[in-house]
């Protein structure tokens, strides 16, 4: 071979030599981040919690009827007068009552006159209890009943209904999360020993959705707080 293409030649084999080298390296790199990348597990962590609410929401509803519109205004502030003491009495104070307008109707709009009812006009009324007192407004509810024989047509519906809440969700969610990712760890743990292998760092987490809902129908003032998280680990060899 002739001196003068020796050097080059010499140069040129050394930069390939260095260059398959260099990307035997690269690619046993990428062949272990794509197998790290490819181990690992995708497990949920469940954390749940029993507690008690701390706010009553307690409509009293009510109905009153009158032959003109003065009594019926009247026979409103009459009843409400004796709920608002039945409900003092019982240990509850001003500030948590609240009276909201009456639905007032005219019964005689629109009907012929011998399908007119006795009296003319009709209110529906709602006295609420808005109170951190819970276990009163749990002992006085069943003694409502007396306000009907005071002369109140106490009224029922479905959206008039007492409602237990818990408002301090906030207070308790880090130890939750904490508590659903401990969990969630867990079972990664179980599988990776089933799989001959140790849990890594986490790869991706998603905090669940909280919930608050009643333990159940006879106990409403108890509450079941719930989350789950969804978290994936990295599997290590």
């Amino acid at each position: 071979m002739n001196r003068n293409h020796l050097g080059p030649a010499l140069v040129l084999g050394a930069t390939l030599a260095l260059g398959l080298v260099w990307s035997g390296s690269y690619l046993k790199d990428a062949v272990q981040l794509w197998k790290q990348a490819d181990r690992v597990v995708a497990v949920k962590g469940l954390a749940e919690r029993e507690v008690k609410a701390d706010l009553a929401l307690w409509p009293l509803s009510f109905s009153v009827s009158a032959d003109s519109l003065a009594d019926l205004y009247s026979a409103i502030d009459t009843d409400r007068n004796k709920i608002t003491a039945f409900l003092t009495q019982a240990g509850f104070k001003d500030e948590e009552l609240s009276f909201a307008a009456p639905v007032v109707q005219d019964l005689w709009a629109n009907q012929y006159r011998d399908q007119r009812p006795p009296r003319r006009y009709k209110a529906d009324a709602v006295l609420l209890v808005r109170s951190k007192q819970v276990e009163q407004v749990r002992k006085t509810q069943p003694e409502s009943a007396l306000l009907v024989s005071r002369g109140v047509l106490l009224t029922q519906s479905y959206e008039h209904k007492i409602q237990y809440v818990f408002t301090g969700l906030n207070d308790i969610k880090p130890q939750m999360i904490a508590e659903a990712t401990a969990n969630a760890r867990q079972a990664a743990t179980q599988f990776a020993e089933d799989a001959n292998a140790r849990v890594g760092g986490i790869r991706s987490a998603q905090q669940g959705y909280f919930s608050v809902a009643d333990l159940d129908s006879y106990t409403p003032e108890i509450k079941q707080v719930r989350v789950v998280t969804s978290v994936e680990y990295l599997l290590e060899e």
